[in-house]
């Protein structure tokens, strides 16, 4: 019997290390990819997305079929294996990164501005100027889950099909407890959606100011920050104390300034905010202005090589990376945020649209539009390391805006 034992055991053992040797030869095939030094690019002329890998500064593969892509914007799931895109024709389009593939598509409006991801990662927010209003999709499915209609708009025309005329919705983020937060353009208001619970509820917010165009939340998602169009200023919503409704801050500034033509809006979710202070785009201005964060007071403005569009913190904090709108496109501007001065002046070339950094910060990836071309720098020497090519390249975004609120 102690023989039999035995045996059976020798069997067990080899039919182990068999499957054991198996599993190690089928993964040596294999090639494995880690999700957490990845990122997408837009090619926003062909409809076109690239996977890159930021630590190889390599192209990986290039995926096509996503539609408009002239304003498009990237959301990732929590594992990063998934990134949603959100196109300017309505689509919302799920992309593998592991598969390199499209996970799902749906067409969701007429005309869409971006989106956000809940902080359980189970639901995808999208914000459309048509029809105006919130669209909320299943992350895993994108089954739509509610469809929540902007403010009606009475003095405008109504639509062909008889329909009223609603506010366009901007400036859509995530916010801790499984929350949104959207500004809706054309009715003056910020409203805040609540998805903690099965039946959401919406907080809305008036006469927050004219024409919320853009917004940004503060990394630690205590602050919603409105930009304004319509007149000097912006508007900030505190999520811990609601019951205080909106604020408005920096209600002055630019006024008595020559006013300048607007070549492009800035993008406020491309603040930087460095210890107690934020560097804001000035609107139409060749200005960064400079605002405590604990007064929402204005501290000083360093003048800028025109106007800026995206202004952003490296991770430490200790440099903020400026890019401007046409026909300035071409120049890249550092300042130091210790002492809050201009330190370089780069010229990538034409076309700089976005930028974005490695996590921990040491290189800073650009798009060059104009010059199809991505391109890599060294944070600290400010040299440039690789280029890449792209179609048109516009958005970069890495995965590790996974794990960040407010992206």
């Amino acid at each position: 019997m102690a023989k039999l034992v035995k045996s059976t055991l020798s069997v067990a053992a080899l039919s182990l290390l068999t499957a054991c040797s198996m599993t190690h030869q089928l993964a040596s095939k294999v090639e494995l990819r880690p999700t957490g030094d990845l990122g997408v690019v837009i090619e926003r002329a062909t409809g076109q997305v690239q996977i890159v890998n930021h630590t190889s500064k390599t192209s990986l593969a290039q995926i096509d079929g996503l539609g408009d892509l002239s304003h498009a914007s990237i959301v990732y799931s929590r594992d990063q294996r998934f990134a949603y895109v959100f196109g300017r024709d309505g689509g919302l389009t799920k992309v593998d990164l592991l598969t390199d593939s499209i996970a799902g598509r749906v067409i969701q409006s007429g005309n869409s501005i971006g989106g956000a991801i809940s902080q359980d990662g189970k639901l995808v927010a999208v914000s459309n100027y048509t029809p105006g209003g919130v669209k909320v999709f299943n992350a895993e499915t994108l089954e739509l889950v509610a469809d929540i209609p902007a403010t009606e708009l009475s003095t405008k025309p109504r639509n062909k099909d008889g329909s009223m005329q609603r506010s366009k919705t901007v400036g859509l983020v995530d916010a801790p407890g499984n929350k949104f937060v959207v500004s809706l353009f054309d009715s003056h208001e910020i409203w805040v959606l609540d998805f903690s619970k099965p039946d959401y509820q919406v907080s809305k917010f008036k006469d927050i100011g004219l024409f919320p165009y853009d917004a940004l939340m503060s990394p630690d998602g205590r602050y919603y920050i409105a930009g304004l169009f319509g007149e000097d200023g912006m508007a900030l919503l505190d999520l811990w104390h609601m019951e205080k409704g909106v604020q408005r801050i920096l209600p002055n500034y630019g006024k008595g300034d020559k006013k300048l033509p607007v070549y492009k809006m800035p993008h406020l979710e491309g603040w930087a905010i460095a210890g107690d202070n934020a560097f804001v785009p000035a609107v139409g201005q060749h200005k960064v202005l400079v605002v405590n964060t604990k007064t929402w007071k204005q501290v000083t403005e360093i003048p800028v090589h025109g106007q800026p569009v995206f202004v952003m913190a490296q991770p430490d904090n200790r440099q903020v990376w400026v890019n401007f709108a046409f026909p300035r496109n071409d120049t890249i501007q550092v300042i130091d945020t210790d002492s809050i001065s201009l330190t370089d002046t780069l010229k990538p070339g034409p076309g700089v649209l976005h930028m974005e950094f490695t996590p921990r910060g040491e290189q800073v990836w650009m798009s060059v539009r104009d010059k199809n071309e991505i391109h890599i720098y060294d944070t600290l020497s400010k040299k440039l390391v690789k280029l890449l090519e792209a179609e048109s390249p516009s958005g970069i975004f890495f995965t590790n805006r996974a794990h960040q609120i407010g992206l």
